[in-house]
């Protein structure tokens, strides 16, 4: 099977609300390289939100219109990607069901992601089909635009073999449908919350995109450094402060250069190295600032644009759904 000479790319993101500075170097920044050499979907995924958020469902479509102004704002250019919502498109569900009929249960139980996030959260239970199988549909959302590269960090690679050998698996039983999705490993920045810890929503870390320049100076100024660095003339370690990780992602070589050295040598303290940091991260939050409140100021515009992908989408996926059926004599 000859691969299209233009990579197919998919990627989504669970609307769990307003993105961070992780969401945007760990996977927006690169979405956004993408566009210009791969044909692009990238979509909402809402059904994949219901498995561990089944209990609160109200908020889910609120989180969706924030993420999608986001995207937006962080530079996903409509022209370029098809923005779409994953539930409006029900050749998803369909071939959720198909390959849920040849996935083997010991695959899905073998998941890092399902042994972990049964460990992590107790809150709720998480002993159900739709949590297990949640591979099984993030397979279907992958291959039914045909996309041949995925992309993700190191760690998600055996989350991605599970989707090939479930590829593998209906391409033996029923012809070769569709290609093998490789990875697309990407160098993600890391970025680091406020406490030290990665930066997450659910641990109350984060600096939002686009957040007022206030608001991240604020952040900023109150963030975890080196926590052995306990006086201004104690030399520091950067490599275990979250604000050096930021000056990595904003400030330019030299300035770089400049910290490491005198946070070891105590040529600077953690105050100076907070406000050299917002010289460029301040001016970055105000112009995605500006970008979300102009795009807020047109709501309709943003549905459209969705609404718009979603309809391409669905183009799409009718199409790959005729060849399943055919290839399945259905």
């Amino acid at each position: 099977m000859t691969e299209p000479k233009r990579p197919v790319v998919v990627s989504g993101m669970r609307p769990t609300g307003r993105l961070h500075l992780g969401h945007l170097h760990g996977a927006l920044a690169n979405w956004v390289r993408l566009q210009d050499e791969a044909t692009c979907f990238f979509f909402s995924a809402d059904w994949h939100a219901l498995t561990t958020n089944y209990h609160d469902t109200a908020v889910i479509k609120p989180a969706e219109r924030d993420m999608f102004v986001d995207f937006l704002a962080a530079g996903i250019d409509p022209e370029k990607s098809t923005l779409f919502v994953q539930s409006h498109v029900k050749e998803h569900a369909e071939l959720f069901l198909l390959l849920g009929m040849i996935t083997p249960l010991g695959w899905l139980e073998r998941s890092p992601s399902y042994k972990e996030m049964r460990e992590n959260i107790t809150d709720r239970e998480l002993a159900l089909y739709g949590f297990l199988g949640y591979p099984v549909l993030m397979t279907a959302d992958v291959i039914l635009y045909k996309a041949n590269r995925v992309p993700v960090g190191v760690d998600q690679v055996p989350h991605l073999e599970l989707c090939r050998e479930i590829t593998r698996r209906f391409n033996f039983h029923y012809g070769e449908v569709f290609p093998e999705p490789q990875p697309l490993l990407t160098e993600a920045a890391k970025v680091v919350g406020t406490d030290g810890r990665k930066m997450s929503k659910s641990y109350g870390n984060s600096i939002e995109l686009g957040e007022s320049v206030e608001s991240t100076t604020k952040k900023v100024m109150g963030a975890v450094t080196d926590p052995a660095r306990k006086r201004r003339q104690d030399p520091g370690n950067p490599d275990v402060c979250g604000i050096f990780y930021l000056h990595k992602i904003y400030s330019d070589a030299a300035t770089v250069a400049w910290v490491d050295q005198n946070c070891r040598t105590a040529g600077i303290g953690c105050v100076d190295c907070k406000r050299k940091l917002l010289e460029r991260l301040g001016p970055d939050q105000e112009r995605l600032r500006e970008r979300r409140e102009a795009l807020l100021a047109r709501p309709g515009d943003v549905e459209e644009l969705v609404q718009l992908g979603t309809k391409k989408a669905r183009t799409v996926a009718a199409r790959t759904m005729e060849e399943v059926r055919a290839a399945m004599k259905l």
